[in-house]
C-alpha cells in the first residue's frame, strides 16, 4: 500500500491529536516529521511515536524531500503564509481552520492554491465529515425537508476550559473567526447560498478579560443570505455542562436537528441525582471520528489525484462573514456584505 508521507507543524492540543491520527489511525499515511517551536514537544513526540524527523524551524522541514504533504495546525495567523510556502516547495497541504485571520492573508492562500493546481489543498472544516452532519446534508440534497429557510447553530465551550481560551484570545482573531466560523461554514453549506447581511451582538458576561481584545465570552449573530434564507449563530465560552454543539435546519417541508440534546453517548445514568446523560467535554471528544475522516479524505485525494469538496474559497468566504460579524459586534451596526 502506498503511504503518503506527512510532516505536521503545530503540536498543541489539536495539532497533537491530528499528528496522532496520522501516525496511528490513517492506514495509508505515515507521520514522517513533526515541527514545533517548542523543542520539548518535538523531542517527546519523536521518542514516544518513533517519528523519524523533528524540527523547530518550519522552513527547514520544507527542505525534506522525503515528504509528500504538510499538515498545518499552527496558530491561526501563520496558516496562510505556511500554506503558500508549502505549496511553493512542492507539497500537498492540509490546513486547520481558520484559513486566515485577515482577508489579505486569505487572498495570499488563494493565489498559492491557484498557482499550484496539481497539488491537493484541503481546509479543516471537520464538521462536514461528522457522520450526522454528512447524513443531514444528504437529506437536504434529496429534498426531504423542502427548501431550507433557516439555519440555527450553537457552539459552546465548557467553563472549565476558560483559562486556555483567555490565553489564546490575543491571537485567535476573535470569537466569530475562532469558534463561530464552523457554524458559518455549515450555514453556507446547508443553505447553499452566501450571506448578504449580518447583525451581531454579545459581551463579556462572565470574563471581562476578553474585553481587552474587543471580544466577548458569549456572542450571537443574525444573518440573511442571498437566497432569502436566515441563519442564527450563538458562540459561548461558559457552558457549565461541557462541550455543546447543536444544529437545526428548518425547511419548508421538514426540520433536521443534530445533537439538540448534547450527549456523550447513548448511556443514561440513574442515581441519586435522577436520570441524566453525560456530555462530551471538548471538541476532540465530540468530533473524534470527523477529525480522522477528514484527514483520510485528504490522503485519498492525493492518492486518487482528485480535489476535496472543501476548498480554499470556502475558507475565504467564511472568513469574510466572520469578520463582518466581528465588525457588527464591535460597532453595534448592521453590516452588508
Amino acid at each position: 500500500m502506498k503511504k503518503i508521507k506527512i510532516g505536521a507543524v503545530g503540536l498543541g492540543r489539536l495539532g497533537r491529536k491530528h499528528a496522532e491520527n496520522i501516525a496511528f489511525r490513517i492506514p495509508n499515511a505515515e507521520l514522517l516529521a513533526v515541527c514545533s517551536v517548542i523543542e520539548e514537544e518535538v523531542a517527546e513526540v519523536q521518542k514516544s511515536w518513533g517519528v523519524k524527523y523533528g524540527y523547530t524551524d518550519y522552513n527547514e522541514m520544507l527542505k525534506n524531500e522525503e515528504l509528500d504533504a504538510i499538515f498545518i495546525a499552527s496558530p491561526s495567523a501563520l496558516h496562510c503564509q505556511q500554506i503558500s510556502d508549502a505549496l511553493d516547495a512542492g507539497f500537498h497541504v492540509f490546513s486547520e481552520k481558520p484559513l486566515g485571520t485577515t482577508l489579505e492573508e486569505c487572498k495570499l492562500a488563494e493565489a498559492a492554491v491557484e498557482k499550484h493546481p496539481d497539488k491537493v489543498f484541503m481546509l479543516g472544516f471537520m464538521r462536514r465529515y461528522d457522520p450526522s452532519y454528512a447524513y443531514a446534508k444528504k437529506k437536504i440534497e434529496a429534498g426531504e425537508i423542502g427548501k431550507p429557510i433557516l439555519f440555527r447553530g450553537y457552539s459552546q465551550d465548557p467553563e472549565h476550559a476558560i483559562e486556555g481560551a483567555i490565553k489564546y484570545a490575543g491571537h485567535s482573531g476573535g470569537q466569530f473567526i475562532d469558534m463561530a466560523v464552523h457554524d458559518i461554514d455549515l450555514a453556507r453549506w446547508f443553505l447553499g447560498s452566501e450571506a448578504k447581511s449580518i447583525y451581531a451582538i454579545g459581551g463579556c458576561y462572565a470574563h471581562p478579560e476578553f474585553g481587552q481584545y474587543d471580544d466577548g465570552d458569549n456572542v450571537s449573530a443574525l444573518m440573511q443570505f442571498e437566497n432569502g434564507a436566515m441563519a442564527f449563530l450563538f458562540a459561548g465560552r461558559t457552558a457549565p455542562h461541557g462541550y455543546n454543539v447543536e444544529t437545526e435546519i428548518i425547511g419548508t417541508k421538514g426540520i433536521l436537528r443534530i445533537a439538540s440534546v448534547p450527549q456523550k453517548n447513548l448511556v443514561e445514568i440513574l442515581d441519586e441525582h435522577g436520570v441524566r446523560k453525560e456530555c462530551s467535554q471538548d471538541f476532540l471528544e465530540r468530533f473524534e471520528q470527523a477529525y480522522v475522516d477528514e484527514v483520510q479524505e485528504f490522503v485519498n485525494c492525493i492518492i486518487e489525484n482528485r480535489k476535496p469538496d472543501v476548498t480554499v474559497y470556502d475558507g475565504t468566504k467564511s472568513t469574510i462573514i466572520a469578520y463582518a460579524a466581528t465588525e457588527s459586534f464591535r460597532e453595534n451596526k448592521l453590516v452588508r456584505l
